[in-house]
């Protein structure tokens, strides 16, 4: 059973709201922006959850193969990929022992799924075996490093909460994974929590944009 269970039904109600809706779009620029996807490109979603990467992915014409250990996760991206008709394969697979060949993918994406793995550098090497010669690893995270690192923290202290499960990493944690391979890095999510009043800017990231604060990182790999 995947800490997630509990948490599958309510867990699309983030995006419905305001916040959540413009949070969604800045962190799917700053990951679309490493990732470049186009039609056609076959791409394996690690922790996909209820695919709303996937289903993205998907409707830009990319061969999508989205997989989560939850069950119940999994089973909200297979409506939510029937009700637009989208073809999609989700499967139920722990990402350190991802079930294909080497190279069996053009790119790699897992989105806000390292911070709940132990060892999740270990995960990363996983996902960049299956990546092809001269493909993508694309990870995006919560930086720990961050006010909105500190916030998920703190709610992580209630024990109602899934992300008392997690572990954020910073950008210099994250650059430890294969130097040798590391291409490129993205942070957004400049602006404090706290400082979000209404939607009036849709899409705009703004803030001071200092350096390894940004809320949400990117990395992205090149076999």
């Amino acid at each position: 059973m995947s800490v997630f269970d509990d948490h599958a039904k309510s867990y699309d109600e983030w995006y419905t709201t305001p916040i959540g809706k413009w949070i969604d779009e800045i962190e799917t620029r700053c990951a679309f922006g490493l990732l470049e996807p186009r039609s056609g490109m076959k791409i394996l979603d690690a922790g996909c959850g209820t695919g709303n990467f996937s289903l993205k992915l998907a409707r830009l014409g990319c061969a999508v193969t989205g997989v989560d250990l939850s069950g119940e996760m999994l089973a909200i991206a297979i409506e939510k990929a029937e009700a637009e008709s989208l073809e999609v394969k989700f499967l139920s697979m722990d990402i350190k022992t991802l079930e294909f060949d080497d190279g069996a993918f053009d790119a790699v994406v897992s989105m806000a799924a390292l911070e709940f793995i132990q060892n999740p550098l270990d995960a990363a090497e996983e996902m960049f075996r299956v990546v092809r010669k001269g493909g993508r690893l694309v990870i995006g995270t919560i930086n720990r490093l961050s006010p909105w690192g500190e916030l998920y923290m703190e709610i992580g202290r209630r024990s109602d909460s899934v992300y008392r499960h997690a572990r954020f990493l910073s950008l210099e944690e994250m650059s430890r994974f294969r130097p040798e391979n590391l291409a490129s890095t993205k942070e957004c999510l400049f602006f404090r929590p706290e400082n979000y009043v209404d939607n009036s800017h849709p899409g705009e990231d703004h803030g001071p944009a200092e350096p390894g604060r940004g809320g949400f990182l990117c990395a992205m790999w090149m076999k």
